[in-house]
């Protein structure tokens, strides 16, 4: 390798294996199940992209209830391993939420910025309902309070990838999360 080309840092220890992330998505499934329980009409599972691709995917196979399911795509990170500051909107939803119960899946409510944001602007559409399921939870890291309605795992504040997770596209591939190693 060309010692001028940057090296991908390692992806350091593992937090969450896939077995674990397994287990959970089928016990978050049961009590969204349980949730909406008698609504007639398909939930609107909103898939925040990229990161919760991955998630929302097995979520979706987990769950029994009817849904459809839409994406919508924001920017919190520049370059590195700290948000912005800024929430830009890099693509809306395609799927008309008004009255509708709408469920956004999240993969790890940080600083609470990009979730706050999403949620004043989904608000907008007047769903009928709308709640929140994070995979992942850093509340230490909390800048700005945000309900979750269906949690997986609460985390510290180490920066995360895999299973969907990034640093600059990097690392989405791997099966589990890991705390990134800066060195």
């Amino acid at each position: 390798m060309d010692p001028t080309e940057a090296r991908d840092p390692s992806p350091g220890r593992l937090l969450v294996s896939a077995g674990q992330i397994a287990v959970r998505i089928g016990e978050l499934a049961a009590e969204i199940d349980a949730a909406y329980a008698g609504i007639d009409a398909p939930v609107v599972l909103l898939c925040v992209l990229k990161g919760s691709l991955f998630f929302t995917a097995d979520l979706a196979r987990a769950l029994t209830i009817p849904l459809e399911i839409d994406a919508i795509a924001v920017r919190s990170y520049g370059a590195g391993t700290e948000p912005s500051g800024t929430v830009q909107l890099l693509k809306d939803v395609t799927t008309p939420l008004g009255g509708r119960h709408v469920l956004m899946v999240e993969d790890v409510i940080d600083t609470g910025l990009t979730t706050s944001f999403l949620h004043e602007h989904v608000a907008r559409h007047r769903p009928a309902s709308l709640r929140l399921v994070a995979l992942l939870d850093k509340p230490g890291r909390r800048r700005r309070e945000v309900r979750i309605d269906f949690r997986g795992f609460v985390l510290g504040g180490d920066f995360v990838v895999g299973y969907g997770l990034d640093l600059d596209e990097r690392f989405r591939n791997l099966p589990g999360v890991h705390a990134l190693d800066p060195g």
